[in-house]
């Protein structure tokens, strides 16, 4: 007997990382790295200074390793949550990112998404759009 990468409903889970998919997945786990990194670093050292830009790196370091994983994953109900994760994504990075520049003071460092992502060369605003794009798309091929 042969392990298969089938549902029990004997219906092949629907692969996200195919494609365009790899690209977003790779550059997913950058992010996650970058930010979750770059977050710890500061927490422990500096939280004071700026509580609350660090937690913003925190939470999208969260969010882009959610992201990461359901891509990973793969399947419709991955597929749903990755969708929604990027809106949130891209609703931060707009928020933050105008945020930042209508009251510099408000933050006295960066976030990830600090003047939509420019830190991390726009891609926390590029990226949830290209996903949010890839995924609509994969959702129209499975059908």
């Amino acid at each position: 007997m042969s392990v298969t990468s089938q549902s029990e409903s004997g219906i092949k889970p629907q692969k996200l990382t195919s494609g365009p998919g790899t690209l977003l997945v790779w550059l997913y786990g950058v992010m996650v790295v970058g930010a979750v990194s770059r977050s710890a670093v500061q927490i422990s050292t500096e939280f004071g200074h700026a509580p609350l830009a660090y937690s913003l790196s925190a939470l999208a370091g969260i969010v882009y390793g959610f992201i990461t994983y359901s891509l990973v994953r793969g399947g419709e109900k991955a597929r749903r949550a990755a969708l929604v994760c990027c809106a949130a994504e891209l609703l931060g990075v707009l928020t933050v990112g105008t945020w930042t520049l209508a009251d510099p003071s408000a933050f006295p460092d960066a976030t990830v998404w600090s003047d939509y992502g420019m830190g991390y060369l726009f891609i926390p605003v590029l990226l949830p759009v290209t996903a949010m794009f890839w995924l609509n798309k994969a959702r129209r091929a499975a059908a």
